[in-house]
């Protein structure tokens, strides 16, 4: 009888050599573990880990997953010894500033032309290239609006009359993404300046700032608030429920954020982080994005859930992602200083 090890180590030699003169499938190559930074949603790992390694069968996926902030804050801290490869899925305000910081290496991926402008660095070559987008709407509960002859709103500037007060909530920036990218916008839209004129007055028909993206649609949805300004996908969602939800896109336009894909200075594996990038460009890849936001980057992809408002991408504003992290702590000190009176109390 053939000793087994001896086989296994027989068979194990003979597969590395026919594999240094391409006679062996790439399944018995050694592969490349690629160490992937995320902040993607669970559900969204295997699909996303699958489909690549599908098409890639000479690289793994080792996914690192946590919240935004908390992913953001592992890679600064890893700034002087990286241990990511690259990052796939992570707001692009937080990727901008690494950008800034040199912590990016520049790679324009093959077929990122392709890609909507709006969703690149707008550099060369590119520090990070966008994936899929959300935004922030305002959801109006038009039973309630009626109950007390209340007036739907059509721009930013309506919510601070009078009629308002103490009937709107909103997220606070200070601890959600879709607070921070909501006044980002609105800083960018009037300028400095006139933004926190503008916030004074809105901060006069603030119920209250919540911690959650989500939760003020939700909570106009229910009629306890006339008025949520909330994420977008939510107020769909909440009105493909039944709710009596209106979705208002404010006529200055859509505040926004990206979730982006870039590759980490120093990594070890760096023709393999090109590839995923170059994957992650694709029209495959956005097909995958868009079972779970409605705008990608790939244009004339899209899975659109039902109430969902058509046409958003044109009424997103011009956005500095980078501006917006740069200034990131600077913005939310100045706006707990002046409103974190009204924040909801953080949950134990």
């Amino acid at each position: 009888m053939i000793d087994r090890t001896i086989f296994r180590r027989a068979t194990l030699a003979g597969a590395a050599a026919l594999a240094m003169f391409g006679l062996v499938s790439p399944a018995f190559a050694q592969k490349t573990r690629l160490t992937v930074y995320t902040a993607l949603e669970n559900d969204q790992l295997d699909p996303f880990k699958k489909a690549f390694e599908a098409d890639n069968p000479t690289i793994e996926i080792a996914w690192v997953r946590d919240s935004t902030g908390v992913v953001a804050a592992k890679l600064m801290a890893e700034k002087d010894n990286p241990r990511a490869d690259i990052i796939w899925g992570l707001a692009a305000s937080n990727v901008g500033l690494m950008a800034s910081m040199g912590m990016l290496e520049p790679y324009t991926p093959a077929g990122a032309t392709a890609l909507n402008p709006m969703f690149l660095s707008g550099k060369s070559p590119q520090t990070w290239v966008g994936m899929d987008a959300y935004l922030s709407l305002v959801c109006f509960n038009t039973a309630e609006g009626k109950k007390g002859n209340k007036p739907v709103p059509t721009s930013w500037a309506d919510l601070i009359k009078p009629e308002y007060k103490d009937s709107i909530v909103m997220p606070n920036p200070a601890s959600s993404g879709t607070g921070y990218l909501t006044i980002a916008a609105w800083l960018q839209i009037m300028g400095e300046e006139a933004g926190w004129k503008y916030m004074d007055a809105l901060h006069q028909n603030i119920a209250q700032y919540i911690h959650s993206g989500s939760a003020p649609c939700v909570q106009a949805a229910k009629g306890e608030r006339l008025i949520g300004i909330g994420l977008d996908t939510r107020g769909a969602s909440e009105k493909t429920k039944g709710a009596p939800l209106e979705l208002v896109i404010p006529k200055e336009g859509l505040g926004w954020e990206l979730e982006v894909t870039a590759i980490v200075k120093g990594t070890k594996n760096l023709d393999a982080a090109k590839k995923l990038a170059d994957w992650a460009a694709t029209k495959k890849a956005n097909e995958l994005y868009a079972k779970t936001y409605p705008i990608v980057a790939y244009p004339g992809v899209a899975n659109t859930p039902p109430n969902y408002p058509p046409n958003l991408e044109k009424v997103m504003v011009k956005n500095d992602v980078e501006w917006m992290a740069k200034n990131r702590d600077r913005i939310l000190a100045e706006w707990t200083k002046r409103y974190d009176g009204k924040s909801a109390p953080k949950a134990k």
